[in-house]
């Protein structure tokens, strides 16, 4: 039997991946802060599903906690064979309007986490040639949205890369890039949800079935609903300058 690790499971995105993972049969670790919260549905898991499920709690803007995860990615007795690095952080206010401390820890969330869970995971997943890694982004990696926007760009950049680097050695990579989601992500950054036409949400659990379908027939990125492949398409062709003036979208 399989065994994924989630990051980021207990609501949203995360959670609607733990619960489609276990539901096909996947072992899982799942990995977050809140210690009540991952019990909670670790418990229902294993009762609904009656898969073995793994809770480390962490925090990856910690370094130490950080290390914990990457040790499990790389256990040759226990092996991972689906990274999910879907971990969110996000800052409703515009850069100077956050401390840099703020914009670090986001950083450390998006980039350093991936980049470290990444990397630990490859190595054992390379030796054995199988493996995959879903790296969630963003439909913001296309579009000038500030530090966040940026470091989705990082994520789908590096995830494309490495899947065409790995792609003969037997793992798989794909970045998924949703838009607005009905998740609990834009209610802690007090995003109201009118601040985007309805038309722009997502539901989770649509998303992640249509996200690993994809991953399963290999795309190496998975751009959800036609409205969103439409603006992929678009930021690659509008100036900069235009696609700036819809930063307003998702801030109130």
């Amino acid at each position: 039997m399989a065994t994924s690790l989630v990051t980021g499971p207990t609501a949203g995105i995360g959670l609607a991946f733990a619960e489609q993972l276990a539901a096909r049969g996947d072992d899982l670790v799942l990995v977050a802060r809140d210690s009540a919260r991952l019990e909670a549905l670790a418990a229902r898991l294993r009762a609904t599903h009656g898969v073995e499920v793994e809770v480390l709690v962490a925090d990856l803007t910690d370094r130490d906690d950080l290390a914990r995860v990457e040790q499990r990615l790389a256990e040759d007795a226990r092996p991972v064979e689906l990274l999910v690095n879907n971990a969110g952080f996000g800052l409703k206010g515009r850069f100077l309007d956050n401390s840099a401390d703020e914009e670090t820890a986001m950083l450390e969330v998006l980039t350093v986490a991936v980049l470290r869970l990444s990397h630990a995971a490859l190595g054992p997943m390379v030796e054995r040639g199988s493996g995959g890694v879903i790296n969630v982004s963003s439909v913001a990696a296309f579009l000038p949205r500030g530090t966040y926007g940026a470091a989705k760009a990082w994520v789908t950049s590096f995830t494309e890369w490495a899947a065409h680097e790995y792609a003969d050695r037997g793992v798989r990579l794909m970045a998924l890039c949703p838009g607005f989601v009905r998740t609990e992500f834009h209610e802690r950054m007090g995003v109201q949800a009118d601040s985007a036409p309805e038309f722009m949400w997502l539901e989770a659990d649509r998303l992640v079935a249509d996200a690993l379908a994809d991953f399963e027939r290999g795309a190496v990125l998975s751009v959800p609903s036609l409205q969103y492949k439409a603006i992929a398409t678009v930021s690659r062709l509008v100036p900069t300058s235009l696609l700036i003036r819809l930063q307003s979208l998702g801030r109130r």
